[in-house]
């Protein structure tokens, strides 16, 4: 099942009904704890939208509040922390002006996302290895594949497909299902 959480919702809900702006720290962690707080009603593997649709602007401090510690948090990064639940997100919506404020976080956390900036296409934003980037992308062409079909079509050896994949779930950029695996943002 697909979740979809519109982020104006969440900043009216829990910080302001005034305004469509994520600007400051405190109110992007209070975002955030309202995102978390839907996510805590889901199953044990989601895939949520957070959509950036009807968000004005984006300072650093709230992409750092809120892109950056989901994924840290639920892709398992911190050590000491396990992930609540097996998450992935696909950031929706996202303006020229919000990518400059997200890809600067992502970078200085070593992170990256699926983002869809218009209707239909889907792109990985921040740290991407080249092997992954050629992996997701080639899920992306195919939908579902199987690490011997993704190899040949990514070009990588196949003895080292399976690292790829794995870091690639690691970071939840891909969805493992059975023997297959599907890029997130996809259409499969």
């Amino acid at each position: 099942m697909i979740n979809h959480i519109d982020l104006s919702s969440v900043l009216r809900r829990t910080v302001c009904d005034l305004y469509s702006d994520l600007v400051t720290r405190p109110t992007g962690a209070a975002v955030r704890d309202g995102i978390e707080k839907q996510l805590t009603e889901l199953g044990a593997r989601t895939l949520t939208v957070i959509d950036f649709s009807h968000v004005g602007l984006l300072d650093y401090s709230c992409a750092d509040e809120i892109v950056a510690k989901l994924l840290m948090r639920y892709g398992g990064v911190a050590a000491d922390d396990l992930p609540p639940r097996e998450a992935y997100f696909l950031f929706r919506g996202i303006s020229d002006s919000h990518l400059d404020a997200i890809e600067a976080v992502l970078e200085r956390h070593g992170l990256a996302i699926v983002a869809q900036p218009d209707a239909g296409s889907v792109m990985l934003v921040g740290r991407v290895a080249d092997r992954e980037r050629r992996a997701w992308e080639a899920m992306c062409r195919l939908g579902r594949a199987a690490p011997v079909d993704l190899a040949r079509e990514a070009g990588i050896e196949p003895d080292q497909v399976t690292e790829v994949l794995d870091a690639l779930c690691r970071r939840r950029l891909v969805m493992h299902f059975d023997e297959g695996y599907v890029a997130v943002g996809s259409a499969s």
